[in-house]
């Protein structure tokens, strides 16, 4: 599946499917939340919830991909992705973009 962030793929030419999305709701254990809580008096990068997020964005990439290929797409274009926080020490993040099949 090619999955770009521009509207268009240079070379080619697509029937638009429609809007495609994954999204999951991530936390960390009450452990690492708390580390997390300390490092902020410090100062620093937190590095429990970076990885959080990046295995969060990799799992809504992924239920995005699969919706889109339900669809028989060959590409995503214009993928984004959004996160909110849900709760405290939790966070949705969410894939979208379009589906598109090649002519």
């Amino acid at each position: 599946m090619i999955i770009v962030n521009i509207d268009y793929l240079p070379g080619k030419e697509f029937e638009v499917l429609g809007i495609v999305k994954g999204s999951t709701v991530h936390s960390k254990h009450f452990g690492k939340d708390f580390m997390a809580g300390m490092k902020t008096l410090v100062g620093g990068e937190i590095i429990g919830y970076t990885e959080m997020l990046n295995e969060a964005r990799g799992i809504a990439t992924q239920r995005m991909v699969k919706e889109a290929e339900s669809l028989g797409a060959d590409a995503i274009v214009s993928l984004r992705y959004a996160s909110a926080a849900v709760m405290q020490g939790a966070a949705e993040v969410m894939a979208y973009g379009t589906a598109v099949k090649f002519k």
